[in-house]
């Protein structure tokens, strides 16, 4: 079961895009450093196809993308909500720890970040990061990371 702790709009995790970003507890990647652990727990409130609809409906004119942060320990339940996503015309992203691009993920998803977060590496916005930002265009994977390194910013 997929649980989300909180929810936010934001403009910076998916260049060019408002993003609604659905915080999801119950991570088991257990990274060192990681910057919300409070995301470890299995807190929050239920997300289905139901809630998930309800708050597409409240912010489907105030965001352009949908991305769910997190949610590794039930990828087929966040498989299955970014269709939900689908339904209401807008994109859809996943913030994964995963290493490896989910089966059929390439189906679901506009964007995907890959990589589970290691501390001396840094995030997105290192130049040493392990970690992939990645734009989905005909089921091939477009690297973007670039475009969160700070002198790449417009």
């Amino acid at each position: 079961m997929l649980r989300y702790a909180s929810f936010d709009i934001v403009f910076q995790e998916i260049p060019g895009e408002i993003t609604l970003a659905l915080n999801l507890s119950g991570c088991p990647n257990r990274c060192h450093g990681c910057h919300s652990p409070h995301l470890q727990q299995n807190t929050g409130e239920e997300l289905t196809e139901t809630s998930l609809s309800n708050l597409l409906n409240v912010y489907k004119n105030a965001v352009t993308c949908i991305c769910f942060m997190g949610g590794d320990g039930s990828p087929e339940e966040v498989l299955k909500l970014a269709k939900v996503v689908r339904q209401f015309h807008k994109k859809v992203a996943w913030y994964s720890g995963s290493c490896h691009l989910y089966e059929n993920a390439h189906h679901c998803f506009d964007y995907i970040k890959l990589g589970k977060y290691i501390e001396k590496l840094g995030g997105l916005n290192s130049p040493t990061t392990n970690q992939r930002f990645y734009r989905i265009e005909n089921k091939t994977l477009i690297d973007m990371t670039s475009n969160f390194r700070t002198q790449n910013r417009v």
